[in-house]
């Protein structure tokens, strides 16, 4: 089982799948539903969404069968429509959009694309950033009556549009459109994800983490930076995922949803269960704050692996390689990990974080898991090839 959210948790997968061929995985990937910004935000808005759809999206696009059918289903899936008259520039992935590392890369509509002309109801410039469907979300704090109502901090309320013309599709996901829709029809997001996965031949199927959205909010000290000493509290996935400053404390709201029985069950019956890479506050950590997956994960048989980001984001910046692990032990007290793996290069002075890793129970795995360019980007076959040693250990 992987857990997580956007670039991260799909570069997980597809390292996955590159090695089930030779340890015949089963793969069940449990994803946060705390995104609140961009297509996902407004869908959950303006269609009051039971769950936002980007990330499950990203996840069954990361699981989906390699034949060309189903690679054109992913292609449609993915499609971002553009405004009216602009044609939005494709990915470098076959499904359109470009692999992260530690985290979760950025993803930018080329100036020529005509989306650099796109704004927003409030007048804010499209920014289209990661896999967590976030342009320049909403204030901080910002909590309209539907927000407030069900406890998800602020979502993205604004609408599209370009020269004072409204265009309601317009950086929506095809994909987002159809899970939606399939949820609504359905009336079951377990179900609803079964029959995306079926749609895309999914090598694995995609849980929420969750029954319904919640919402992240987090304190951070020098979050305004008017006042860098004072601890501030934002509210949102995307606001706490670009805040500045230091992060103190991370919630979910409400603090006890509902957890996916599927995911419970599921992790009671993983032989394996792996965090990461990803946004730690926003994608990662998000698992252990929902109170009835926290304990299955505690009370599980299964070995645990914690894959680590190659390079910090906003939200982490100031943390340590090792304060990563030490914040999956603050969050989660009871957590043993068996296994961490960290790009040997890309690591650091390796020495903290093999104390980081022992505190946890784990012994620190170093292997070659960056793309050959350079960049602080996860190359899923080589994170694939790294994996499989350490899966097929208890086999």
């Amino acid at each position: 089982m992987a857990f997580g959210g956007g670039h991260g948790l799909a570069v997980s997968l597809r390292g996955l799948r590159n090695c089930a061929p030779e340890l015949d995985l089963d793969i069940t990937a449990v994803v946060t539903v705390g995104d609140n910004g961009g297509s996902s935000g407004r869908l959950r808005a303006e269609r009051d969404a039971q769950l936002p759809p980007g990330d499950l999206r990203m996840a069954l696009a990361a699981l989906a069968g390699d034949d060309p059918a189903h690679q054109r289903t992913v292609a449609l899936l993915q499609h971002r429509f553009a405004l009216v008259g602009r044609t939005a520039r494709r990915g470098s992935e076959a499904d359109g959009i470009p692999v992260s590392a530690g985290g979760d890369a950025d993803y930018e509509f080329g100036d020529d694309d005509g989306l650099a002309d796109l704004v927003l109801a409030d007048g804010a410039a499209w920014n289209e950033r990661e896999g967590d469907e976030t342009p320049d979300g909403p204030a901080e704090g910002d909590e309209g009556s539907g927000a407030a109502k069900a406890g998800w901090g602020g979502v993205d309320r604004r609408i599209a549009s370009v020269g004072g013309r409204h265009d309601p599709l317009a950086g929506h996901a095809v994909g987002n459109l159809i899970l939606l829709g399939l949820m609504e029809l359905l009336g079951d997001p377990v179900e609803a994800l079964a029959h995306a996965g079926a749609m895309v031949g999914a090598r694995g199927r995609v849980l929420p983490m969750a029954c319904h959205a919640v919402g992240i909010e987090a304190d951070v000290r020098g979050g305004d930076p008017e006042r860098p000493d004072d601890v501030v509290t934002v509210r949102g996935q995307h606001a706490v995922a670009v805040a500045s400053g230091h992060v103190e404390a991370l919630r979910i709201v409400p603090a006890a949803p509902p957890a996916c029985p599927p995911a419970v069950t599921a992790i009671a019956e993983a032989d394996w269960l792996i965090f990461g890479p990803g946004s730690w506050y926003t994608s990662v950590l998000p698992h252990l704050l929902v109170p009835e997956l926290a304990a299955a994960i505690v009370a599980s048989p299964a070995r645990r692996l914690v894959t680590l980001n190659l390079a910090a984001e906003n939200e982490t910046l100031g943390l340590s390689v090792a304060d990563h692990l030490a914040a999956l032990h603050w969050y989660l007290p009871q957590l043993r990990v068996d296994t961490v793996l960290a790009d040997a290069k890309w690591v650091g002075e390796p020495d903290p974080v093999h104390r980081a890793a022992e505190a946890l129970g784990a012994r620190l795995i170093l292997a070659s898991l960056a793309v050959a360019d350079g960049s602080p980007k996860h190359d899923p076959e080589s994170l694939g090839t790294a994996l499989v040693p350490l899966l097929g250990s208890d086999r």
